[in-house]
Parts: structure tokens; sequence; C-alpha cells
């Protein structure tokens, strides 16, 4: 699997407040642009629309306050690989849900931290949804 190096750097922060209030701004940035749900358009998927608010979703049903913030440090270059990255991701079929595709991508900050980016895609629509981002584990 091809590494994409964003341009992009991880979000500053100690704890999950202010980190959050980082990633939030930008999310309503994105968020402003469309009366309905919140999307960005990917180059691997040919332009088509990943929604966001899956992720939200996601995090916060996490109860472990760290492994929030260190994924949504990430969200900046989360957003920047699922927009520009054209390499080819590592796809299977989802285990719980047989009518589900997972794209898993990796990339790679400005300062050099790998991490993942993961995409739901439901076979039956061909809607993708950012799911998650996280660090590699070292």
């Amino acid at each position: 699997m091809k590494i994409y190096q964003t341009k992009s750097i991880a979000l500053g922060g100690s704890n999950f407040s202010e980190v959050n209030k980082k990633a939030h701004r930008i999310y309503s940035e994105i968020k402003k642009r469309t009366k309905r749900r919140p999307y960005i358009r990917s180059a691997y998927f040919k332009k088509e629309k990943i929604f966001l608010s899956l992720f939200w979703e996601h995090l916060h049903s996490k109860f472990n306050h760290r492994d929030k913030v260190r994924r949504v440090k990430y969200f900046v270059c989360a957003i920047e690989l699922i927009q520009k990255s054209r390499f080819d991701p590592e796809s299977k079929e989802n285990v719980d849900c047989r009518s589900e595709m997972l794209h898993r991508f990796a990339g790679k900050s400005k300062d050099g931290q790998l991490f993942f980016v993961q995409i739901k895609e439901d076979k039956r629509s061909g809607e993708k949804s950012f799911i998650s981002v996280f660090p590699a584990i070292r």
C-alpha cells in the first residue's frame, strides 16, 4: 500500500476540548458549503462525495478521552488525504455487515507521523462515509 504525504500537520493540543475546538472549526467550514449533509469530494473515487457526519458519531461513541484526542488530531490530515490521494487503498468486505466495504488509506503528516483513514462504502447505494482516522501504532 502506498502512503500519501500530506502538506498539513496534526492538530496541536493536550486535551480533547482544545483539539476538538480546532477540528470543529474546520468541520464547520465544510458544513457551511451545503444545506444538507456535509461532505468532501474524493480524488480516488472519481470526485464522488464522502460524507463526514459518521466520523463524529463514531468518535463520540468512544469512552477513552486519550483515544479521542489521538484520533481528532489527524482530522485535517485525513480531510486532505481523502480529497487529494489517488493511491489504492486496502479494501475488504466488512465482517459484521456483508453489504459494506471498508477502504483503508495510509497517509503521512508533514511532521512524519503515519496514520490511517477508513471509509465505509454501502454496496447497494454506493454511498461512502468517512468513519475513522487513527495514528499507526509504533
